[in-house]
């Protein structure tokens, strides 16, 4: 029998993060593997091994990523986190033979349910997304469909695939864009990994654009998502509430949902403070306080300006107050 695989990305910073993922899969899906991509080098971190107990790690020089120097050179750590997703996924196709599908979740994600629903549409599709929302926003509050478009149609904080010769294909053209065009550069049409699957269902077959209102719920989707308790569970929409994904969370504020947006908080959902609240103890419990202050391996450092001269300086003063004067004139 095919073993059930998951798996998340991020740096050591982020894995507080990533043990709440990893502990509620294990709760809801104890059958499946799950493996933390970890995008930064332990060694030489100063990090305490002890805090990483029980985490199922794999860094990311180890899997044989082609000119990976490269990319390192390229990208910053945002970008280089999303632009490695596919290259895991790849490699766990390639050394894992008994595994017959790959679902990814970000590592800010909590799960809740059994993942029934998403192996059923792996079964019979090569790969699985979720629209960041799929009905109309009547307000003009952030953020808007205008500045979610620069996002791209799905979210990529989850992502499923089968083992199949199209998946290949899509993997094959991912990698190939991923390598050199990665940048969260909206200007020039590119929002890291993200963007690209917008044309997924266009290029590749057997394409499931999943709408089970259970799935990836985020600030971005909250105004369609309505959540009751039933039995002490969540539903949403009616529906058993499968995966929340706690994007842009301000972890000192505590009636933050996300610092993306501007349409709730949790005093207009109050609903889901309960959720937030114990989320928030969950990562407290998990040495979050401790593990985000180890910096990431890959981290550029900071450049430093070069200090102005004292002509230049005063030419830049000087320069701004007579094109500042002229701006006022009533003219």
């Amino acid at each position: 029998m095919p073993k059930k695989f998951a798996f998340t990305i991020c740096s050591i910073n982020y894995l507080a993060q990533a043990r709440v993922l990893s502990n509620s899969l294990k709760k809801t899906n104890p059958d499946y593997d799950f493996v933390i991509g970890l995008c930064d080098k332990i060694e030489g971190s100063g990090v305490d091994i002890s805090k990483l107990e029980g985490l199922n790690l794999l860094e990311v020089h180890n899997i044989g990523i082609e000119a990976f120097d490269e990319m390192c050179d390229r990208y910053d750590i945002t970008e280089l986190n999303t632009a490695v997703k596919p290259f895991y996924i790849n490699y766990f196709f390639k050394e894992y033979v008994d595994i017959h599908s790959v679902i990814y979740f970000d590592p800010d994600i909590e799960i809740f349910e059994p993942l029934t629903g998403i192996e059923e549409g792996l079964a019979s599709h090569n790969i699985v997304l979720t629209p960041h929302f799929y009905t109309p926003i009547f307000d003009e509050k952030s953020r808007t469909e205008q500045q979610m478009f620069v996002n791209g149609i799905y979210n990529l904080g989850f992502l499923a695939v089968s083992r199949s010769a199209e998946t290949q294909k899509f993997l094959d053209w991912w990698m190939y864009k991923l390598r050199k065009e990665c940048y969260m550069d909206i200007q020039n049409g590119m929002f890291v990994d993200q963007l690209y699957c917008n044309m997924v269902p266009l290029y590749y077959e057997g394409v499931k654009i999943d709408k089970y209102p259970g799935y990836n719920i985020a600030y971005w989707n909250l105004h369609e998502r309505q959540f009751t308790l039933s039995g002490g569970k969540y539903l949403v929409n009616g529906q058993p509430l499968v995966f929340f994904h706690y994007s842009g969370i301000n972890f000192t504020d505590p009636d933050n949902i996300s610092r993306w947006q501007d349409r709730f908080d949790l005093n207009n959902r109050p609903e889901l403070r309960p959720l937030y609240e114990n989320y928030r103890k969950q990562i407290a419990d998990a040495e979050n306080a401790y593990l985000k202050t180890i910096r990431c391996f890959y981290l550029k450092p900071v450049p430093v300006l070069p200090k102005k001269s004292l002509l230049k300086r005063a030419l830049t003063s000087v320069t701004y107050r007579i094109y500042n004067f002229f701006e006022k004139l009533p003219v």
